[in-house]
């Protein structure tokens, strides 16, 4: 699958989302897949991108994943191609700012003190990974990123 058309499911995944053992598990969904996408890039993308790739995989791979993902696995092992690279990248850089989004309000409603830095180390990892991507698309002259 496209990573763009895989990128749209897991936002739909996250929008769906409402108790936050699901966010979770679209969170780590969605670094999941910024890892598997940057491999990619990394390997056969613009040669632009490929030590920046490497940087976006290493952030995204930060974290433990303390959650079921349900039935389905990690949905980023369905990833064929990355047929566009910049607008993988904005619709990856806009996925992850929801992510980030999605686990403060986790963070504000959990009860136990683990939960809660559960979501902070999410939520660090999100966007340590979407400041990657921004700088993916600024070396790819990508000015159309979404909430910046």
């Amino acid at each position: 699958m496209d990573a763009v058309r895989l990128i749209a499911a897991t936002r739909g995944a996250l929008a769906r989302s409402e108790a936050p053992p699901d966010v979770l598990a679209e969170a780590w969904q969605a670094q999941a897949l910024a890892r598997t996408m940057a491999a990619h890039l990394a390997v056969s993308g613009p040669p632009e991108l490929r030590h920046e790739a490497l940087d976006l995989s290493e952030a995204s791979g930060r974290g433990t994943l303390g959650t079921s993902l349900g039935p389905d696995g990690i949905r980023a092992t369905r990833l064929t191609s990355v047929a566009d690279p910049r607008a993988s990248l904005i619709a990856l850089g806009a996925l992850l700012g929801e992510v980030g989004i999605a686990l403060v309000g986790v963070a504000c409603a959990v009860d136990g003190e683990a939960d809660y830095w559960q979501c902070i180390e999410a939520i660090d990892t999100a966007d340590d990974s979407r400041d990657r991507v921004l700088e993916m698309l600024r070396r790819l002259g990508g000015r159309e990123v979404a909430g910046r």
